[in-house]
């Protein structure tokens, strides 16, 4: 613990240099891709990053623990007066670890909001999204449960997207074990926790289940096989790039999985009506962005209600950031503004 609180404090006093030495360290002047600056932060950690051996490059165990080893410093605290709780729930092969996030003064007619960390299905766990995860049930004051579901290539498509199905029917059914309405819930992730969230959205449908009462998608990984400009334009940002990408995919998917079908690709289902009001948030400087944007398009088409913004000054995975990027902290805590807007409305 003492090696990471020295890193966090080290990366902050790099990170409140002028912008201009903070770029001059990152070897270049201003990163200015597709119309968007980035965030000069976000550019030196990249910088940085390119030094040590890519994801890609390794094993999905050591690729696990080198991306939690490397976030861990840059997550900010846990918000005051919110607890935690680690739990187990039953899924559909064997117990889920799980958190819940409880905030001092909670409001009971705040629906719990279950989430799924990012990771491509391969990578990250409970503590990738914590920080996030106690500023959303902060601002909501409401319960916030978060999921540890399994992860390829242990356990492929469609096991973490069925564990994160059954946490979040559970939760629905026994909110009031955490204080929060039964039979609602709100149902969130980032990346693949966004891709999760949009499916179960039209796997509830499907099964002529009532919708969630919001449907929360962080720079969500909607389309696998995405042909979009900005796969090509931002194809070698940090943290996510196309390869790596196309890495954690192959991980995630069988031999015999299409990306065409709708719980790989939830923007390729044919009528996305009747669907969950949905807040949709993009990173700038990210593959998924165009993916991002075009579901939030589809959904409003559909008469869905939806609200959109792009961070673009921000990179994929902000959420992690909240520690050393000041605009990803700010940009987390608009987004659980917004929740809580949508919860209470």
């Amino acid at each position: 613990m003492a090696d990471v609180g020295f890193q966090r404090l080290l990366i902050r006093a790099l990170m409140s240099l002028p912008r201009p030495l903070l770029r001059g360290l990152s070897g270049g002047g201003v990163v200015y891709v597709g119309g968007r600056t980035l965030d000069p932060r976000f550019q030196f950690l990249a910088s940085q990053a390119a030094r040590m051996p890519a994801l890609t490059s390794l094993p999905a165990a050591d690729a696990r623990a080198a991306s939690a080893a490397g976030l861990k410093p840059m997550a900010g605290k846990l918000e005051p007066g919110v607890r935690v709780e680690s739990l187990s729930i039953e899924g559909p092969a064997g117990p889920i670890p799980a958190r819940v996030y409880r905030p001092d003064g909670q409001d009971p007619s705040t629906p719990i909001l279950v989430f799924a960390h990012f990771g491509g299905g391969v990578i990250g766990d409970l503590d990738t999204c914590e920080t996030f995860c106690s500023i959303l049930s902060r601002a909501t004051r409401g319960p916030v449960l978060s999921v540890d579901y399994r992860l390829a290539p242990e356990h492929r498509f469609p096991a973490g997207l069925d564990d994160t199905l059954a946490a979040y029917r559970w939760a629905r059914d026994n909110a009031d074990r955490f204080g929060a309405p039964v039979g609602k819930a709100a149902i969130g992730g980032d990346s693949m926790g966004g891709n999760f969230a949009a499916i179960i959205c039209q796997d509830l449908k499907a099964a002529g289940e009532p919708q969630p009462v919001l449907q929360l998608l962080i720079y969500p990984a909607v389309d696998v096989a995405s042909e979009t400009a900005s796969m090509t334009t931002y194809a070698d940002a940090y943290p996510l790039s196309r390869a790596t990408m196309e890495w954690f995919m192959g991980h995630y998917m069988g031999p015999s999985d299409s990306p065409e079908n709708p719980r790989l690709s939830p923007v390729r289902a044919a009528d996305l009506s009747g669907l969950a009001p949905a807040i949709v948030m993009t990173a700038g400087f990210d593959p998924l962005v165009d993916q991002g944007e075009a579901y939030a398009r589809r959904l409003k088409e559909a008469g869905v209600a939806v609200t959109y913004r792009c961070y673009d000054h921000l990179a994929h995975a902000f959420t992690a950031f909240t520690g050393v990027i000041p605009a990803a902290d700010a940009a987390c805590r608009e987004i659980a503004g917004l929740v809580k807007v949508a919860l209470h409305s």
